[in-house]
């Protein structure tokens, strides 16, 4: 079956394999624009990118609530758990790991990752997922990189990118990423959240357009896509 892709808002996504539910950077509680609350997210495995409040948002209560497994660098592992999680899965920069529905490989990503209590939340990532022999790039919080051409060689599906500037990429590295990954598709993501990260996407989509041949998708918090 084809995975199911919805788009929270910010950096938070729900990929729906069919066999499991995994759940990326749930800012939800405190996010303005979540269509939904935490206390209806379903999940089994949750993504945490890095320790800021924006990506680990509501981690730890919806892994209490529901079971899921907490999927992050050694040092917010070790954190969670130290919060009342009681499943989670260390990973570093570079390492991957095979899960019963697909693949995580930990990506970098120039940003920083201090815990809410001002604790050391070790690298920040981004994800590379390969979920029934598709490949999913998530960029996360990061600035241009030149090592994103080498992801890119993987042959990378859909791509999801920042493009709201000041505290990440913005819309002029954003596009130098989309030529350097060339993705089948991507996503722009981490933007309008906050007035200092207001962008127009659509402008953005179509410079993407004009300059590639890569597919734009704008999605507004909610909508889903299918990734078959």
């Amino acid at each position: 079956m084809a995975v199911k892709i919805i788009w929270y808002g910010h950096a938070c996504f729900l990929v729906d394999t069919g066999d499991a539910r995994l759940l990326m950077d749930p800012f939800i509680t405190d996010n303005p624009l979540a269509p939904i609350k935490a206390d209806e997210v379903e999940a089994d495995y949750i993504l945490v990118s890095h320790g800021h409040g924006d990506h680990l948002g509501d981690a730890v209560a919806i892994s209490k609530r529901t079971g899921a497994m907490v999927i992050s660098n050694y040092e917010i592992q070790t954190w969670v758990m130290a919060q009342g999680v009681e499943k989670a899965h260390p990973l570093h920069i570079g390492g991957g790991f095979d899960f019963p529905w697909g693949r995580v490989k930990l990506t970098i990503a120039h940003h920083g990752s201090a815990l809410p209590d001002g604790s050391y939340g070790g690298n920040p990532c981004g994800f590379l997922l390969t979920i029934q022999g598709k490949k999913i790039y998530h960029a996360c919080d990061t600035g241009l990189f030149y090592d994103m051409k080498l992801i890119g060689e993987e042959g990378i599906d859909l791509a999801i990118l920042p493009i709201g500037d000041n505290f990440t990429m913005g819309p002029d590295d954003a596009l130098r990423a989309v030529k350097l990954i060339q993705p089948a598709k991507v996503v722009p993501i981490h933007y309008d959240t906050f007035d200092v990260i207001k962008q127009d996407p659509h402008a953005w989509a179509e410079r993407v357009r004009k300059e590639t041949n890569v597919q734009v998708i704008v999605m507004k918090p909610g909508e889903s896509i299918d990734l078959g």
